[in-house]
């Protein structure tokens, strides 16, 4: 846009010279035409430059190309992912230019800040980090067992500092003081921080169950030492965590024999719950037994007392049909009733 306002510019100049030439030079070879033909007293041949807009004409094309020009110049135009700084013969500064349209004098240079949000990420695997090699974050635990971390941290610089950071990042252009602020001040942080908090959890801790506390802890960490260097963090997230081979097969032996202790537990409840109930019958036996073997005696006693109540027992007992024989002792008899 500037540039074609600029071009413009330069062209409504050029024509207004053109035709100011132009005119001049007709006026001038008309005059001398005019001259010759009075003094022979001939018709003279037209000898003129193409025709174009008469003198104040060319004035007015001059005068609205400089306009232009000194516009195209003059203004300054930030697009909406960059934040402007203007560095005058004086200094740089200390307010930003921000998204649209400025007037900006000549003598002045504007340089520009990427304002938006970027995101660098350590990573083991070399196919999803910002290197080219494994980067995940190696640290100690309590133990001083190394776990390594996957971790993106999004962060942004602060728009209304960008003079700051255009006057103390070194970097020739925008994409040069990104790289070494990534390289510099998100890396170096990010390790400071993760190693002084890692350090606080054991090895199963870390790796499982306080990952959460772990992250949490690692954004406000790192969003305060950020902060002093002008850029803002948005997020530090962890995406997985490394033990080296070695140690992650000790962990999983012991998970297994975590969980083969659990079910070992299990069954012994289950024995126990068994051997309860198995006493429990044995001494319903018992008191069955016991209560038969008093029923047993107290009958024995009643019958060896009194003999006759065994008569009584079989006559309530009878069913009312004669027997073909009937059995007695010393004081019975055996009929045949047939």
């Amino acid at each position: 846009m500037l540039f074609l306002l600029g071009l413009i510019g330069f062209l409504l100049m050029a024509y207004g010279a053109t035709a100011l030439i132009c005119s001049k030079v007709n006026k001038s070879r008309t005059a001398k035409n005019t001259a010759t033909s009075t003094s022979t007293g001939n018709r003279y041949a037209t000898d003129t430059l193409p025709l174009l807009p008469a003198l104040p004409y060319g004035l007015v094309s001059i005068i609205v190309g400089v306009i232009l020009f000194m516009l195209s110049a003059f203004i300054v135009k930030i697009n909406a992912t960059e934040v402007g700084i203007v560095v005058t013969p004086g200094g740089i500064s200390e307010t930003p230019i921000k998204t649209g349209w400025h007037i900006i004098a000549p003598w002045n240079n504007v340089y520009t800040l990427n304002k938006t949000a970027q995101t660098y990420t350590f990573a083991q695997s070399i196919y999803e980090g910002n290197t080219s090699a494994e980067d995940a974050i190696w640290t100690p635990t309590q133990e001083g067992i190394k776990l390594g971390y996957d971790i993106s941290i999004n962060w942004q610089i602060v728009e209304n500092d960008a003079p700051w950071i255009y006057a103390n990042i070194p970097g020739s252009d925008s994409d040069a003081k990104v790289k070494w602020i990534e390289e510099n001040v998100v890396r170096s942080s990010t390790k400071m921080v993760m190693s002084t908090v890692v350090k606080d959890y054991n090895v199963i801790d870390a790796y499982t169950q306080k990952r959460d506390s772990i992250q949490l802890r690692v954004n406000i960490g790192l969003q305060k030492l950020l902060a002093e260097k002008h850029i803002i963090l948005f997020e530090a997230g962890i995406r997985e965590v490394h033990y080296n081979p070695e140690y992650e097969a000790a962990i999983n032996n012991k998970k297994l024999a975590e969980q083969e202790a659990l079910r070992l537990v299990d069954v012994t409840k289950q024995k126990d719950e068994l051997l309860k109930q198995a006493v429990i019958e044995k001494d319903m036996a018992i008191q069955v037994a016991q209560g038969e073997a008093e029923a047993l005696k107290i009958k024995g006693t009643s019958l060896s007392t009194n003999p006759k109540i065994i008569q009584l027992e079989w006559i309530d007992k009878w069913n009312g049909v004669l027997p073909t024989y009937i059995l007695g002792g010393s004081e019975g008899l055996m009929l045949n009733l047939n």
